[in-house]
């Protein structure tokens, strides 16, 4: 029923003449930046729901936005923010440097309140790619589609 409404509503005319919006438009979207050097920017995604494999399930992708060097590290699809830290403090930024900024998907991880945080002290500006958008990050895609055909 309440469907049917729906479709009622948004097919008459004279509604979508006198509709009044109540929210602020929406903004044009916003390129990243292009970064200034090698590991300056990096971009991370979670490969999830991959069959078991030496008890691992899921890989947390890591790709310089500069050099688009990848780095694969496997992990359980149980994790926590904590855990991605220690993870990307012991196996990225031990070997190359902090990063300026990092891209990531609006996963719960990404936007919890320890990572938020975590980027604050470590002075990491934060970009999170667009809701239901994966063309934000393209570069991480498309990665992982290479990933996944090896796979």
């Amino acid at each position: 029923m309440k469907q049917i409404i729906k479709d009622y509503v948004s097919s008459c005319q004279k509604f979508s003449r006198n509709k009044k919006i109540h929210h602020k438009r929406f903004g044009l979207l916003k390129p990243l930046k292009i970064p200034a050097g090698p590991w300056n920017s990096l971009s991370i995604y979670f490969i999830t729901e991959l069959p078991l494999s030496n008890n691992f399930d899921s890989i947390l992708v890591v790709v310089d936005r500069f050099s688009k060097i990848s780095i694969f590290i496997t992990n359980y699809s149980e994790i926590n923010a904590l855990d991605i830290s220690q993870i990307l403090i012991s196996n990225v930024f031990s070997k190359n440097s902090l990063p300026v900024s990092i891209v990531s998907d609006r996963g719960s991880l990404f936007v919890s309140s320890f990572w938020t945080q975590l980027c604050q002290q470590l002075n990491i500006s934060r970009d999170l790619s667009t809701s239901f958008h994966p063309k934000t990050d393209g570069q991480t895609e498309r990665v992982n589609h290479i990933l996944e055909q090896f796979l």
